[in-house]
């Protein structure tokens, strides 16, 4: 499947179309390319065509056309109005150019004679044996080799101020596939915000060529991703993406948020990108026999696929909850049966152990030893810890959250090293909820993260990713995975 690998690891790069002109497209993703070349994280040949240009543009060495490149790139990146699209098409044919990511939009999209010309584009493209991102895209990010076709600046002025206004993810191992350049971008925006890092990033568009099952596959036996999410408005082949998830989910997990869910979704979906987006009850039960686990929000959508990419798939749907605040620990209980989890009672020998550790001081002897496990606000490390112990061992449970609500005196900043001890001893998920924004609570969930324990900002963000947790377990044996 390595066949796609030039669209993320070409050693050479052309921008058609590139511009002169602060703010056009042209100009704006061979800036993006410059400034990844300048910092070192784009390390290839980065040449500019425009049929106008009589010197360097942004100091890249600048071609009237693209037969007069001196090499057939690995990656031609397209930015010239639809209309001509194909033409350009048939000159990387003729230079020899396989891989081309057409930014343009004007296509499908629009209907009418859009389509025709996407028709043409197709036809030129397989002529010459030419495998197409797009159009009507974004194109692909790999933070790995600092390939970036976004055409978004990362910063912009607000208030006399220049801050980050698409700040790029560090390198990482959920990759994200998108029909929607635009909710892509903002899926990026997003995962740099919350800490996640990016393996792969393919906004595919009008999908003419290269679509989501084939980057599926692709990615099925990507070393550097462990988790794929997909944002979807049509599926056009269902038959052969069940099949492809369903080879696919045994190896790592796929995450899927369909939009178009609504009469008016749908209609909504259409008008962007050609979608068809089909009956909905059609793709849960398709994403369900696939072993795809299915999100409904942005939120959820991220909150999983961080549990995925750290923890692994819990092996039933019974879950213990640890605490140092009972009602936060009563919230994530609620939230964990109204999504289908149990939160089991436990049984006598765990609780017999826990009494244990309450009588030998461990935790303090005004704890609870239900269901919620509540080690009140007079916790310390070592209550936590033990507890933990504890509970990975118990046989009656699958996964466990754990609130070390930071604030209580006797909890500090080297527990989340003692807890993340613990989860890897064990193969049961484990996450973290701690409530708060202030400086030392963000701090302390991002510690967490670091070490592998996914840490989240309320009780039923974690109790979602849980059940993330379960569904890719229940889909694992259901394939006979696990």
């Amino acid at each position: 499947m390595g066949q796609l690998d030039p669209f993320f690891y070409p050693d050479s790069v052309a921008v058609i179309g590139a511009s002169r002109e602060p703010g056009s497209v042209g100009h704006e993703l061979l800036r993006v390319m410059v400034e990844n070349k300048e910092k070192g994280l784009y390390r290839g040949r980065l040449y500019a065509v425009n049929p106008r240009a009589t010197e360097p543009i942004l100091g890249v060495p600048t071609y009237k056309s693209v037969s007069e490149l001196p090499e057939a790139v690995d990656l031609g990146v397209v930015v010239v109005p639809a209309r001509i699209v194909p033409a350009v098409l048939e000159e990387c044919g003729s230079k020899g150019i396989k891989y081309v990511i057409v930014i343009s939009g004007g296509f499908a999209e629009v209907g009418g004679e859009g389509v025709k010309l996407q028709e043409e584009l197709i036809r030129v493209a397989k002529k010459h044996g030419i495998r197409v991102v797009g159009p009507n895209c974004v194109g692909v990010v790999c933070p790995e080799t600092g390939v970036d076709t976004m055409f978004l600046p990362y910063s912009k002025e607000i208030g006399g101020r220049l801050l980050p206004s698409l700040p790029r993810p560090g390198p990482g191992n959920i990759s994200l596939l998108t029909q929607s350049g635009a909710f892509g971008v903002a899926c990026v925006d997003y995962m740099a915000g919350e800490g996640l890092g990016l393996a792969k990033f393919v906004s595919y568009g009008n999908k003419a060529d290269v679509d989501e099952v084939e980057l599926m596959e692709y990615l099925a036996d990507d070393p550097k991703t462990r988790v794929i999410v997909i944002y979807a408005e049509s599926i056009e082949e269902g038959r052969r993406f069940v099949e492809a998830a369903r080879r696919t989910v045994p190896k790592k997990p796929v995450v899927v948020l369909k939009a178009g869910r609504t009469s008016a979704g749908a209609r909504a979906a259409s008008s962007h990108t050609a979608a068809l987006a089909g009956t909905d009850e059609v793709y849960s039960a398709a994403f369900k026999q696939s072993g795809i686990v299915r999100v409904y929000e942005v939120e959820e959508l991220f909150d999983v696929t961080k549990a995925l990419s750290m923890q692994p798939p819990a092996r039933g749907r019974r879950v213990a909850v640890l605490t140092d605040g009972g009602g936060a620990g009563v919230m994530t209980a609620d939230e964990l049966e109204s999504r289908g989890a149990e939160v089991v009672p436990l049984s006598s020998e765990t609780r017999a152990k826990l009494e244990a550790l309450m009588r030998e001081g461990i935790i303090p002897p005004i704890s609870s030893v239900a269901n919620p496990v509540d080690v009140t606000g007079s916790a310390t490390d070592d209550a936590f810890v033990e507890a933990l112990k504890v509970l990975v061992e118990a046989p009656e449970v699958d996964g466990i959250i754990v609130l070390p609500l930071h604030h209580v005196p006797g909890l500090t900043s080297d527990l989340p090293n003692r807890i993340a001890e613990v989860a890897k001893k064990g193969n049961k998920p484990v996450l973290v909820a701690d409530i708060g924004q202030g400086a030392y609570g963000v701090a302390f969930r991002e510690r967490f993260d670091e070490l592998g324990v996914p840490a989240y900002p309320t009780p039923e963000r974690a109790a979602r990713a849980m059940v993330g947790l379960i569904k890719y377990g229940e889909a694992l044996k259901r394939l006979g995975a696990l």
